[in-house]
């Protein structure tokens, strides 16, 4: 005799067999969207990719002055290997333990000279400029690691029109995989800022506003894709929102949150230690994806359950808008986080104000972009299957929030390892 229940079985098993491979397709995309992090988390462990902050300031109509800040360890890795200076390799690497760097550039300073030098030019009038070294080599901490600071002086013949190209870093040795050099720049009457690559390595007095526009919007959009904390952050608001408004909402008060003290902290206006913002990122994660995980606990799966009474002013209980509070908080130190990573530091102006701008709509546009991928897959698989749906945002929810807790103590305490 037939089951009664036999005529359904087929259609169980295709909804199930759908809802799997939803589920596949779900942390499929969050996978893709995890595996950026890869380069960025090796990058920020080792090194492989690197920000040079450079300026450069005529001084009369025949003189270019030059400020390179450089990383420590990658120019002594880089610029022994291109003058083949074994001494200065041991040397540099020796006393980068003892907290001595100065020590090293100054007994090789004509090695640093030579490298920096072949690979940061001037030009005016399309005709080469000649640099000197001007004074010691001194070393700061940046970014929580040390650079040395190299001064130049480019001697120009008259010109109406100065270039400044930066190649610095990577070299042969393929130690670092890709440099951004983010130049200060007061040539020919213009002030402001300019964002280098290997792709852009030139910056002209006569180059058109919208290719400054451009390299930043690009700048910003590489800067959240190779920002392993900031993504993992909007990871887990994805993740955390029952409804498409919830994380509309949530992105929004981010974005908000970030763009005020972005332009504070770039302007020069707001001043935070990396010290205290980078922890305070990586909390922020495990905040934001631990909150989800004990909404679930306590609900017993349910936390994804939209509401069917909801009681805020566009449609949010009270543990929404709190939840939406936090998220501002937090989007406040993400800001400086951002700003920090940008290094600009010169005076106010409209063109700065633009090009920050930029550079924050570059970061919003990738923002956006990851969102509409990974939500609408992640709400297909929650109707089909509320269980799965539950399950892969709870595992993705803990891997987060482990991330941060990882990070957290890493920066707190210095250790060092990612």
């Amino acid at each position: 005799m037939r089951h009664p229940d036999a005529p359904n079985r087929p259609a169980r098993r295709a909804s199930t067999g759908g809802a799997r491979r939803l589920a596949a397709a779900t942390l499929a995309a969050l996978a893709a969207t995890v595996a950026l992090l890869g380069p960025a988390s090796v990058a920020g462990a080792h090194g492989f990719t690197s920000t040079v902050y450079a300026s450069a300031t005529q001084v009369s109509d025949t003189r270019i002055e030059a400020a390179l800040d450089l990383e420590y360890d990658l120019l002594v890795v880089s610029a022994a290997e291109a003058a083949g200076d074994d001494d200065f390799f041991e040397q540099g690497m020796a006393l980068f333990e003892t907290g001595r760097e100065a020590e090293a550039l100054a007994d090789h300073l004509d090695t640093v000279v030579a490298y920096a030098t072949d690979r940061f030019e001037v030009a005016a009038g399309g005709a080469d400029c000649t640099p000197t070294p001007v004074g010691a080599m001194t070393v700061a901490e940046r970014d929580g690691v040390p650079y040395g600071l190299l001064t130049l002086a480019y001697d120009c013949p008259a010109a109406d029109e100065h270039a400044v190209r930066s190649k610095l870093f990577p070299d042969e040795e393929e130690y670092v995989t890709g440099t951004e050099t983010i130049l200060d720049y007061e040539l020919d009457d213009q002030a402001g800022s300019a964002a280098l690559d290997a792709k852009h390595d030139t910056y002209s007095t006569g180059q058109p506003w919208t290719e400054r526009f451009r390299d930043f919007f690009v700048l910003g959009a590489e800067h959240l894709l190779t920002g392993a904390d900031h993504l993992l952050f909007l990871l887990a608001l994805i993740v955390g929102s029952r409804r498409l408004r919830d994380v509309v909402l949530a992105a929004t008060a981010f974005t908000i949150a970030h763009s005020v003290t972005f332009l504070l902290a770039a302007t020069g206006l707001v001043a935070v230690p990396s010290a205290v913002v980078e922890p305070i990122i990586a909390a922020s994660i495990a905040v934001v994806a631990g909150a989800f995980l004990w909404r679930t606990w306590r609900g017993r799966g349910r936390a994804l359950a939209v509401p069917t009474a909801p009681t805020g002013p566009w449609g949010q209980d009270r543990g929404d808008l709190a939840r939406l509070a936090v998220v501002f908080c937090f989007g406040l130190v993400h800001g400086l986080g951002f700003a920090g990573a940008l290094g600009i530091d010169e005076p106010w102006s409209w063109t700065l104000l633009w090009s920050l701008l930029v550079f924050n709509i570059g970061i919003e546009a990738v923002q956006l972009g990851i969102i509409a991928i990974v939500f609408p897959l992640l709400a297909a698989l929650r109707r089909r299957s509320p269980r799965a749906g539950t399950w892969t945002a709870a595992v993705v929810s803990a891997g987060v929030a482990a991330m941060g807790l990882f990070w957290f103590v890493d920066r707190v305490f210095g250790l060092g390892l990612g």
